[in-house]
């Protein structure tokens, strides 16, 4: 079997753009992949038509290990997060090829199951007026749709620092997510890079009794000292790895424990193989994994091959009830949560199938999405400028 050539379809939000790639071969088996980049479509879009000419053209497509290799160190550059998101959408098409060509799941193809069903966690929940009693409404919303964890960062627009009133305004956030909740359900909590170390330790401090279930990306991601000084203060685990985009990378995280919780995106650090050597490293470590997963369908349908048979997998990621849960339907077969977990399914590959015509229905946009920008939390750029 030899790959024939690929085909890209972007299926457009406001905020998000979601790139799906299909795999075509010589014996008319057709896989899937996707990722989800900001500001960075067309680059990919761009990336990948030189790499389907440099690389995948006539590959075969079960040497999943050999193409990643090739695409990855065969342009002699340094893969970054554009390189690195296109190996992954080629390689979780691959994976889908073989998996449909052997007649099982990918899950089976990694090692088996260690577990029939996957914790998930609610994000994109709280496009909402960012008020305590519209949250708490919010957020009673989503545990009546069967959810037992959800995340929120209700820090606004903080940079480095927060001052007095605005602390206690995200402190009033967070009590009314939690008071609706209840104290069974996981918060996670979100800070999305914003805060220098002794401002996120002093936040840690002040959300501590509505005890989240991690702190995540406390600081910007590029200073791993900055981090490990806010984890050896704070008295919950730490998360982060999202904007990590090689394996290798996460070498010196594992080295000085300055996380508790690893977080890859599968749509940008190379696909489902990377992420299942890197969660069997952080095994090694005695940290857990919880995919970073803002994409649609497939790039779930992806991230929970993994998590069925990572014996350290947390809990997965999901925006798509949420926000643009129109969105779902360019996906046939895509995994749902039901009372508040995804369910291992049996069916080939991925499971998922690219409806190009109802992808068509939303074209590419310019989806923008600015963290710093007020509003940025209903994600609607619009609104935000």
């Amino acid at each position: 079997m030899r790959i024939t050539g690929i085909s890209t379809h972007v299926v457009g939000t406001p905020w998000r753009n979601l790139t799906y790639v299909q795999v075509h071969t010589d014996e008319g088996l057709t896989g899937v992949g996707e990722t989800r980049m900001l500001g960075h479509t067309d680059a990919l879009l761009g990336y990948l038509k030189e790499a389907e000419v440099n690389h995948i053209l006539g590959s075969d497509p079960f040497a999943v290990e050999d193409l990643v290799k090739r695409m990855k160190y065969g342009d002699y550059g340094r893969a970054g997060e554009i390189v690195m998101s296109g190996i992954a959408v080629i390689e979780m098409a691959c994976w889908d090829i073989k998996g449909k060509a052997l007649g099982v799941p990918v899950w089976q193809l990694l090692g088996g199951k260690v577990t029939d069903k996957v914790k998930a966690y609610a994000n994109g929940w709280y496009t909402t007026e960012r008020t305590p009693e519209a949250y708490h409404k919010a957020a009673q919303l989503v545990m009546e749709r069967g959810y037992k964890a959800l995340k929120i960062d209700p820090f606004g627009t903080g940079h480095f620092e927060l001052d007095h009133e605005q602390t206690l305004y995200a402190v009033s956030l967070i009590e009314a997510v939690r008071d609706a909740i209840g104290p069974e359900s996981e918060l996670m909590l979100e800070m999305h890079g914003r805060f220098s170390p002794a401002t996120a330790v002093r936040l840690a401090k002040e959300m501590a009794p509505f005890k989240p279930a991690w702190l995540e990306e406390p600081v910007p991601p590029e200073n791993l000292k900055a981090l490990k000084k806010v984890a050896e203060k704070v008295d919950m685990p730490v998360a982060t790895g999202e904007r990590i985009h090689d394996r290798i990378e996460f070498r010196e995280l594992f080295e000085d424990q300055s996380a508790d919780i690893i977080q890859p995106d599968v749509g940008h650090i190379g696909g489902i193989w990377e992420t299942r050597k890197l969660a069997a490293t952080a095994e090694t470590h005695y940290m857990l994994v919880a995919p970073h997963n803002v994409g649609g369908s497939v790039l779930t349908a992806a991230s929970l091959q993994v998590g069925f048979t990572s014996p350290n997998f947390k809990i997965l990621e999901h925006f798509n009830d949420f926000a643009d849960a129109e969105i779902k339907k360019v996906i046939k077969g895509a995994p749902q949560v039901v009372d508040g977990y995804f369910h291992i399914s049996d069916a080939p590959g991925l499971g998922v199938e690219l409806d190009v015509d109802a992808a068509a229905e939303f074209p590419q946009q310019r989806a923008h999405f600015d963290l710093w920008a007020e509003g940025w939390e209903k994600r609607n750029p619009k609104d935000a400028r």
